[in-house]
């Protein structure tokens, strides 16, 4: 058994809130603590996954999770339909809390302190600070705006904008009034935004002037000029001035300034001067059943006051609005919140709707339970608006912590910028990719050297796989003593099937748990649960992300394809992993890009953590190129890679990669070709898209080379000699 490269603390075990949790759970009916060994941690794992509503029920309660829950009888009815493990159905289920109602903004907002709520960084350094007193009222404000701009319960509100907190108050505002927030990042073209905008119909456009990216000025305004234009839906665009002080929005259809919307719009609220009546709820079946390429807009008589109303705080009617009251309505639990997308490399994006509860109750799970994060914390995530890693940092905002937004290159203007940051502002949980901490490796830089990072307690991971080198870096040149989480999950459910946990210890290559409550596994072809060899990763049990719905999918049929067709009733995730003799993961890369030489599949990612040990080599990535005349099914491995600057890939240098794959992986591993390249395609949220690497070498159109950061990486991969023998 190998030895772990970190162990937690007794004392950091004992004050770990999953800890607590252990304890709270016991002291109402579940398994026995004798102590806190890791022992303990599984038997609470298999007590909710065989426990559902109990777990449920009590990680409500644990984390705090402002609504109601129900009146007389109901008061505890968390799950309908818990054995149909299928897209939820409004008569099977399944569905969770149904006579519950919450609105996800006032969770966020329950703060309202003088204490840092956001704090704002860009390539330039850090921009500024608001307190969580100051962003109820930013939020206030702008809510008060959109109800007067007419937005109403599940109206679509969209973001293009970057990681700025325009993009946190106007989420907040929007979902404050019950409409569904969805973003793109501002590196999308004018398509990329219309493939995924244009499907979903918002109301609202907020945007941005511009932004800065690897010291490089971006002007946004030509591309917002042509998605106004073309999204018919947009009542208002509303701009705000992040790189110049006054943008010219001379072409821009309804656009408007972030402050004169507000001026507008609070003058319209002040001439009506009408509190807002009664309680708006939006079932999820008004959006299901809308046609494609109809209104989206919700039916008045859709709407419905439970008895006794649910407003968290009442609304006087006062002389003018106060954006301070915040009347924060209450919405059923599986009331849409979010639209998040699929990443469109194999052609349209599919829009998958999350519901706020199931986002707000599985975001506070993995937050203060698997990250530990408590009021006293700093958090920080590199993301874009476009990656449901933004949505689960701002979540954050509910446990009462700072959290630190960055907009930019990760490392422009040099590559201790993300850690400069983390020591100025005292970040205890810093997030970032397998990438980033490939690239610093691979850089020399040693930040446990240059900077202090006194604070820190954890650093996550995603993206991608992360290599066994890439624990050993963390420890040896960040920091010693700290929580390295390797976590994995998707839009797809906007949140993570394994994780990290604080009271266990960190194992070299693995991520340490399945979730809480996650009936996570791993099956071969024929469905059977396998350890210790790579198969398929499957959900075997409802859970409350999952998406309510998929945009414009009335029968499901698109949702029950994507998830449930490999292995009926079971969530298949479309992952290639392992399950460890520690009961920990690896996840090998997507199982639809896995490599099938002579009948064995393989995953990617077994062939990148050897590869990208190699000094030389900056990044990689294979494919299997189908060979006329060999078995259906049969492909050779092709390998790509990327190397550093000035170094050419000779006879040695491939021997070199050949004979690292075949002493450290098998023979099939070792590709039978390996070509030198530029660039390397990758995905806007920074994932290899082997996928669109191989419909190239085949000759076959990429169909939506929107999605891609760097489309034109692709034309390194055409026609090329070397594949032809």
């Amino acid at each position: 058994m190998s030895d772990a490269l970190w162990t937690p603390s007794q004392e950091r075990i004992i004050r770990a809130n999953m800890t607590e949790f252990l304890r709270y759970v016991e002291e109402r009916g579940g398994p026995p603590v004798p102590d806190y060994t890791p022992d303990s941690y599984w038997e609470l794992h298999k007590w909710s996954i065989d426990n559902p509503e109990r777990f449920w029920s009590l990680t409500w309660r644990f984390c705090g999770i402002i609504g109601h829950r129900g009146t007389g009888g109901g008061a505890e009815r968390v799950g309908v339909g818990l054995d149909n493990m299928g897209p939820p159905d409004p008569e099977r289920g399944p569905k969770w809390f149904p006579d519950a109602s919450l609105n996800f903004a006032e969770n966020l907002l329950r703060f309202s302190d003088d204490e840092p709520a956001l704090s704002s960084w860009n390539e330039e350094g850090h921009q500024r600070t608001i307190s969580y007193k100051a962003l109820r009222e930013a939020v206030g404000t702008l809510a008060l705006a959109l109800d007067a701009a007419g937005v109403k319960p599940g109206d679509r509100v969209a973001g293009w904008l970057p990681n700025i907190p325009e993009a946190v108050i106007a989420m907040l505002a929007a979902t404050s009034l019950g409409a569904i927030w969805s973003s793109c990042s501002p590196d999308f073209g004018a398509q990329g935004v219309m493939d995924r905008f244009g499907q979903i119909e918002p109301k609202v456009l907020f945007a941005s002037d511009g932004y800065l990216y690897n010291g490089k000025e971006i002007d946004l305004l030509p591309r917002l000029r042509q998605i106004a234009f073309r999204i018919p839906s947009l009542e208002h665009v509303v701009v705000t001035p992040y790189r110049r002080q006054m943008p010219d929005l001379d072409g821009v259809r309804k656009g408007i300034l972030w402050s004169r919307f507000i001026a507008a719009q609070y003058a319209v609220a002040v001439s009506q001067n009408t509190p807002t009546e009664g309680f708006r709820a939006t079932p999820v079946d008004v959006y299901r059943r809308t046609p494609p390429g109809g209104s989206h807009a919700i039916d008045p008589a859709s709407m419905r006051t439970p008895i006794g109303g649910v407003r968290a705080i009442p609304s006087p009617v006062p002389d003018a609005p106060d954006p301070k009251a915040l009347p924060f309505e209450r919405f059923p639990f599986d009331h849409p919140l979010y639209i998040m997308y699929s990443s469109g490399t194999t052609g349209l994006p599919k829009c998958m709707v999350h519901s706020a509860g199931g986002t707000l109750l599985q975001h506070l799970k993995e937050l203060i339970l698997h990250t530990d994060l408590k009021r006293e914390d700093c958090i920080f995530y590199y993301t874009t608006c476009g990656w449901m890693m933004w949505n689960w940092l701002v979540s954050s905002l509910a446990v009462g912590v700072k959290v630190v937004l960055y907009d930019g290159a990760p490392l422009a203007p040099t590559h201790t910028v993300l850690w400069d940051m983390a020591d100025q502002e005292g970040i205890t949980v810093f997030g970032t990719s397998a990438k980033y901490l490939s690239v610093l490796e691979k850089s020399g830089a040693e930040p446990k050297k240059s900077h202090s990072l006194t604070k820190l307690k954890a650093i996550l991971s995603t993206g991608s796989p992360l290599p066994d080198s890439s624990f050993d870096y963390v420890y040896k040149k960040i920091k010693k003593d700290v929580h390295l989480a390797s976590i994995s999950g998707g839009s797809d459910i906007i949140s993570c099937f394994v994780l990290g946990n604080p009271i266990l210890p960190v194992y070299r290559g693995e991520i340490q748990t399945p979730g809480l409550g996650m009936a996570v596994d791993v099956f071969d072809d024929r469905g059977r649960p396998v350890r210790l060899i790579p198969g398929e990763l499957v959900c075997l049990k409802p859970f409350p992300s999952m998406p309510v719905a998929f945009w414009d999918d009335p029968d499901g049929s698109k949702y029950r394809t994507a998830y449930f067709d490999y292995y009926p009733g079971i969530w298949r995730h479309g992952d290639w992993a392992e399950v460890t003799r520690h009961r920990g993961y690896i996840i090998y890369g997507r199982s639809d890009a896995t490599l099938n030489p002579g009948g064995v599949r393989i995953g990617t990612a077994e062939i990148y953590r050897q590869v990208e040990l190699l000094p030389e080599v900056l990044e990689s990535v294979a494919v299997g190129q189908e060979i006329d005349g060999e078995a259906p099914g049969d492909v050779r491995i092709v390998l790509f890679v990327k190397l550093q600057p000035g170094v050419t890939l000779d006879q040695a240098l491939r021997d070199r990669i050949s004979g690292q794959l075949r002493e450290n992986t098998t023979p099939l591993h070792v590709p039978k070709k390996i070509i030198q390249v530029e660039d390397i395609p990758r995905t806007i949220s920074g994932k290899i898209s082997e996928l669109a690497v191989r419909e190239v070498i085949h000759g076959r159109p990429v169909k939506n080379t929107e999605a891609l950061a760097n489309p034109q990486a692709l034309e390194f991969f055409a026609h090329l000699p070397q594949l032809r023998d």
